[in-house]
C-alpha cells in the first residue's frame, strides 16, 4: 500500500491526489501516523482533490485546515471535488487578524 493523497491538516474534509486516480481506484493518505483509504466513485485528475466522507449542500470543504469554498451540492465521500461543485466564500480577512 502506497500513499496517493495528501492530507494537508487532520480537519480536512478532502484530500489532494498524487496521481490520475481511476473509478475504483483505492485512495490512500495519511492522517497523523495512520493511514487510511477511501474508494474513487469517479476519475479524480491528478492535483485534484476527493471528498473524504459526505460533504452536503452548503457545508464548508476544508483543506490546510481553512475554508476553500462551499458545496454548491451534494458531493458524496469518494468523488471529484472542483469547481464544479464548490463555490468561493467570501471572507472577513480585516476581522480575521484580529
Amino acid at each position: 500500500m502506497r500513499v496517493n493523497a495528501l492530507m494537508m491538516d487532520s480537519t480536512d474534509n478532502v484530500v489532494t491526489c498524487i496521481s490520475d486516480i481511476e473509478v475504483g481506484q483505492i485512495v490512500y493518505y495519511k492522517v497523523d501516523d495512520e493511514i487510511r483509504r477511501i474508494i474513487a466513485n469517479e476519475h479524480i485528475p491528478y492535483c485534484h482533490k476527493i471528498a473524504i466522507n459526505p460533504i452536503k449542500k452548503g457545508e464548508m470543504v476544508v483543506k490546510y485546515g481553512e475554508i476553500i469554498g462551499k458545496a454548491c451540492n451534494n458531493i458524496a465521500e469518494g468523488y471529484w471535488v472542483s469547481h464544479l461543485n464548490i463555490e468561493s466564500v467570501p471572507r472577513d480577512y480585516t476581522n480575521e487578524l484580529m
